[in-house]
């Protein structure tokens, strides 16, 4: 036990001692690699300073934090005495269907065509951006990327194509099916595009993944094997992770939420798990 007139304890009273989650906007930042703008939340934890590093979290859907109760989490995750990241949300457009997906592969319907700028726009300016306004970690150990549904799908193939930026992803309900063939139920289970990366990766990657799907998530069962596409279609990405030489339980994590659906009031409830996961440390970066 720390003892109470340690250097140790006296930093960490004074962290604890918290406040207020703040929240500052950086509005209409410019995309070069898409030609458009959005305003980007930014979520600073209670205790925040100039004079140390904090992890970064980037969420996509970044409209949707609210619902998601982000403010709460992140408060809740700092009150348990563990360091909290600064979060960078960053919201959806009108062309959600091509900014997400998979850079480089279209789906069978075509969608995901500005997946590769959208990609960029994060790597290459929102991340830069942030750097320089703020003491974030450029560790990808301490670095990571989320999202859900197709934005989940996003977080995970941006993680997997850069590890040497992101340490960590979480993936809430992802969608997984997102695939290049509908012709038959054995082309569209073979043609599924996160799949298909991960078997096709020469090395295993420094990466570490969360995973979350929900019982009630969907009904589709297109092999009608009783379970549902969107568990299968993860549990399956992570049995091909285990083929890459992932540790099941330690590198890779998987929440099945009994009951859960495919709604940010799911999400919400499984976020405090996620940040635990992420960014467990009981101290400050060194």
């Amino acid at each position: 036990m720390t003892p109470p007139n340690s250097p140790l304890f006296t930093r960490l009273s004074g962290w604890l001692q918290g406040g207020a989650i703040r929240v500052e906007r950086l509005r209409a930042v410019h995309s070069p690699e898409l030609g458009n703008r959005r305003t980007i939340t930014v979520y600073l934890p209670p205790g925040y300073t100039h004079d140390r590093e904090f992890p970064l979290l980037i969420a996509h859907d970044g409209q949707e934090m609210n619902a998601w109760k982000l403010s709460d989490a992140l408060r809740q995750h700092h009150a348990a005495g563990h360091v909290t990241p600064i979060v960078a949300t960053i919201p959806a457009n009108a062309d959600r269907m091509h900014e997400y997906g998979t850079a480089g592969r279209l789906n069978s319907q075509g969608l995901g065509s500005r997946a590769a700028e959208f990609q960029l726009f994060v790597t290459d300016t929102v991340v830069p951006l942030l750097r320089r306004r703020y003491q974030v970690s450029r560790r990808p150990a301490h670095t990571a990327v989320m999202g859900a549904s197709l934005g989940g799908l996003s977080a995970f193939d941006l993680a997997w194509r850069r590890p040497d930026l992101f340490g960590a992803v979480g993936v809430f309900s992802g969608s997984f099916w997102w695939r290049t063939s509908n012709a038959s139920v054995a082309e569209q289970q073979a043609s599924r595009i996160a799949h298909q990366l991960v078997r096709e990766n020469a090395a295993r990657p420094a990466l570490r993944l969360w995973f979350q799907a929900g019982t009630h998530d969907e009904q589709d069962d297109r092999d009608g094997n009783g379970v549902i596409d969107a568990i299968q279609d993860t549990t399956e990405l992570i049995d091909e992770l285990a083929t890459k030489g992932f540790n099941v339980g330690r590198d890779v994590v998987y929440h099945q939420t009994d009951g859960g659906i495919h709604h940010p009031s799911t999400w919400a409830r499984e976020l405090p798990a996620f940040l635990r996961w992420a960014f467990p440390e009981p101290q400050f970066l060194p």
